[in-house]
C-alpha cells in the first residue's frame, strides 16, 4: 500500500497523526508515513478521515 501526502492541501488537523501514530508521524521536522507499521485497514481508516482530503492511497 501506498500512501501519499500533499502539503499544499494539509490543513495540519492532526487526525492522522492521532489516529496511527505509528504510521504518521514528524521525525526530524518532516512528515513521515510507514506503512508497515500497521495493517491496510486501518491506514485506510485513518486516511479516510482526513479532513482536507490531504491524504491519499495510491
Amino acid at each position: 500500500m501506498k500512501v501519499s501526502w500533499d502539503e499544499s492541501v494539509c490543513i495540519h488537523a492532526g487526525k492522522c497523526v492521532q489516529g496511527a501514530p505509528e504510521v504518521f508521524k514528524v521525525e526530524d521536522g518532516k512528515f513521515v508515513i510507514d506503512t508497515s507499521a500497521s495493517s491496510e485497514e486501518k491506514i485506510a481508516d485513518v486516511v479516510a478521515e482526513c479532513p482536507s482530503g490531504a491524504l491519499k492511497i495510491e
